[in-house]
């Protein structure tokens, strides 16, 4: 990797990768789209190589990006940490018990980062890692069975108990097969969605947030299937089974290339879905928790600047 590279497009490189469009990158990031249009091309020349596949539907990476984007992930993981030992935190000495609660599509997504990232910094503290249901841990933070939970944290149940600290923002888009009718436009409006069979993901409250847009919006779609497994809806809508609408923070491009899935932004305005730190009001933070919250906002802001 070139010398010029920046910390700067490192992180520009990772959100349009992983958001799968300039536009999505922009608003993951909270900058203007062309600073990252001009980012990325400035990255391209300076490496000497092709590093996105460009078309009005959106970008793919090349077999070079994807090389890339294991370095630049590594790169900014490094810097992180280093950034945590220059300013003399005492985190290594950390001893005790840290209970996590996450939900099925965080853990995959959201939770191993961290949660490396902390047992490196605290090897000292015994971590405990609970997977269930947005209803069932709210109730474990209530009564105290675990100490902060890392979720989708739209809608909770009973905020006036808990204290949410948003993460990230994640918009949705059309998750569709290849050779979908709908496919040939540059976007998708719900309406037209509407029309169409739907394959739905019931997790972490995926489908009561579609389902309060689809109300909004006054539609009824067409719901063909329901399922908890983000793998089965995959693979269905890849098949022609049925289109789905899904947050971006679930887009893994090389995983949908193989489904033969393809993506397409909405022309309506929907709610971000996002995800962030829950834990118990009022409660008085353990250091070894305080210290995974503060983990947990530096990665977001990595990922940000």
């Amino acid at each position: 990797m070139s010398s010029h590279v920046t910390l700067r497009q490192f992180r520009y490189f990772i959100a349009v990768a992983e958001s799968g469009s300039v536009a999505a990158a922009s608003r993951v990031l909270s900058i203007a789209q062309s600073a990252v249009t001009k980012s990325m091309q400035e990255l391209e020349d300076e490496l000497g190589q092709r590093l996105f596949e460009r078309s009005p539907r959106g970008i793919a990476l090349t077999p070079q990006g994807h090389r890339f984007l294991a370095g630049a992930r590594r790169v900014i993981g490094a810097v992180a940490e280093a950034t945590r030992l220059q300013r003399g935190d005492e985190a290594g000495g950390l001893v005790g018990q840290l209970a996590i609660g996450v939900t099925s599509l965080v853990a995959g997504y959201y939770l191993s980062e961290r949660l490396s990232r902390y047992r490196r910094a605290c090897p000292g503290v015994s971590v405990q890692v609970v997977e269930e249901t947005p209803t069932f841990l709210e109730h474990l933070l209530i009564n105290g069975e675990i100490d902060v939970a890392l979720m989708v944290c739209n809608a909770l149940g009973d905020p006036q108990a808990l204290v949410v600290e948003t993460l990230t923002r994640s918009p949705s888009r059309v998750w569709l097969a290849s050779d979908h009718p709908l496919a040939a436009q540059d976007d998708v409006s719900l309406a037209e969605c509407a029309a169409h069979d739907q394959v739905v993901l019931e997790a972490d409250r995926i489908d009561d947030l579609m389902r309060a847009a689809w109300a909004r919006h006054q539609l009824k779609p067409r719901t063909l299937l329901r399922s908890a497994s983000l793998e089965a809806v995959r693979s269905l809508v890849g098949a022609g089974v049925g289109l789905t609408v899904l947050p971006d923070f679930l887009y893994r491009p090389w995983t949908l290339d193989a489904e033969h899935v393809d993506v397409r932004p909405l022309r309506d305005e929907l709610p971000t879905v996002d995800v962030g730190l829950v834990w118990r009001r009022g409660l008085a933070l353990k250091p070894a928790v305080g210290e995974f919250i503060e983990l947990a906002r530096e990665s977001s802001r990595a990922r940000r600047a």
